[in-house]
């Protein structure tokens, strides 16, 4: 039975943890019972409720007397402080020697990887690698100004090149996520008469019984309406539902954890430019730092070989810092290549996965392309589409040609 919360203490219940036993429930600070079962849950293992922290910052300003509007939105995310503490410290003691370098810089992305495996098995939406992505630019672009730019290497429009560069792959990043094209709701009642109404109309045989005209499969065929049984809502073709968003995306490609979005319709084109701008600045920034620390090698031999670099530590870190650099560049690369290959080939990400799992696409080029033969019109064509693609065209509306 569950217990009844703040009710005046008995003189055998346990002592409040905001005051004594004479002390009203109502004067607490928080909401003990709470904290009880929290504790719990922590001991048990199973998952804590995700707005207890953002209920006891709003009790506390309460309490404190401070304005709702300034701490009341406030939601603690505890999945953003790890990087902020991780990055800075784990760098630093790479760049002690080798040693320690190699072991922290291959440890490193393999705990990335596991929390990344443990987060999309759960379908759980976390900051933790959005703040990963943002701080470590963050934390290499001031390591750049405060170890590489007084050594008089770097010229003024040297300088100024990579703060444009991050700049721009900032702006971009905000205007990615601004959204992927959710589809319009509407109620399951309205889809199925719409689409009992276009059955009727059209004489479609064998589709009299409500629901028959709505495709309930994994997999899609071109031009193909279907039943989302999460939302309860009929999506247009090339449309899935997202189960960490909980939502249907337009033309959805994939989740994407480094950006705590989805990647669709909307800002497929703007996520692809993101990439963009960061590989060129990350490739330009990474150029210079290694013709300041190693100036008699060239750029390939000094990421392999560079003598003495450990002789300082300033000259330790930024050798370290460009190696975590090119770990993060060149996983970014391979998803930007992989981006580039579905958008020639008219797949996304999603398509590609249900059309493996179904066995009705095949594999080319080591695995890198993955035909589906459903929209491809050749590359020209492909990328055509791909660019003109307009969030104004009436998408959401149900059309008798698309209705199966």
């Amino acid at each position: 039975m569950k217990r009844e919360r703040f009710k005046p203490p008995e003189p055998d219940d346990p002592l409040c943890c905001c005051g004594d036993i004479d002390q009203q429930r109502d004067y607490c600070c928080c909401d003990c019972e709470e904290l009880d079962d929290a504790c719990e849950r922590l001991v048990r293992g199973e998952p804590d409720k995700p707005d207890i922290f953002s209920r006891f910052i709003s009790c506390m300003a309460d309490r404190l007397g401070l304005p709702c509007c300034a701490i009341g939105p406030l939601r603690l995310e505890i999945s953003v402080l790890p990087p902020m503490v991780l990055i800075p410290g784990l760098l630093r003691v790479a760049a002690i020697n080798c040693m320690l370098g190699v072991v922290v810089l291959t440890v490193l992305p393999g705990l990335v990887l596991w929390y990344y495996y443990v987060t999309h098995r759960r379908k759980r939406r976390t900051l933790f690698f959005l703040s990963l992505a943002l701080f470590s630019l963050a934390y290499m672009y001031y390591l750049f100004l405060t170890e590489i730019v007084p050594r008089g290497d770097v010229s003024n429009l040297q300088l100024v090149t990579v703060t444009t560069g991050m700049m721009l792959t900032l702006i971009s990043l905000v205007r990615t996520k601004q959204g992927p094209g959710f589809v319009k709701s509407q109620s399951l009642a309205q889809g199925i008469n719409s689409i009992c109404t276009t059955n009727q109309s059209t004489n479609i045989p064998g589709d009299s019984a409500p629901c028959k005209g709505i495709s309930q499969s994994n997999g899609e065929k071109e031009g193909k309406k279907k039943l989302c049984l999460v939302c309860l809502q009929v999506r247009p073709p090339r449309a899935g539902h997202c189960r960490i968003c909980g939502a249907c995306v337009l033309r959805m490609d994939h989740h994407c954890v480094w950006i705590n979005s989805c990647v669709g319709q909307a800002n497929h084109r703007q996520f692809i430019l993101t990439l963009l701008l960061f590989l060129v600045t990350s490739f330009y920034g990474i150029s210079l730092v290694l013709r300041s620390v190693c100036p008699r090698q060239s750029l390939f031999t000094a990421m392999l070989y560079c003598p003495g670099v450990y002789n300082q530590y300033s000259t330790a870190l930024c050798f370290t810092c460009v190696w975590y650099s090119v770990i993060i560049t060149g996983g970014l690369l391979h998803l930007f290549i992989l981006q580039i290959i579905n958008v020639s080939y008219n797949v996304t990400e999603r398509e590609a996965q249900i059309a493996l799992h179904n066995k009705t696409g095949r594999r080319r080029f080591c695995g890198l392309v993955v035909e589906t033969g459903m929209y491809s019109r050749g590359f020209l064509q492909n990328w055509i589409q791909f660019l003109t693609m307009n969030m104004d065209e009436n998408v959401y509306s149900l059309r008798t040609n698309d209705v199966v």
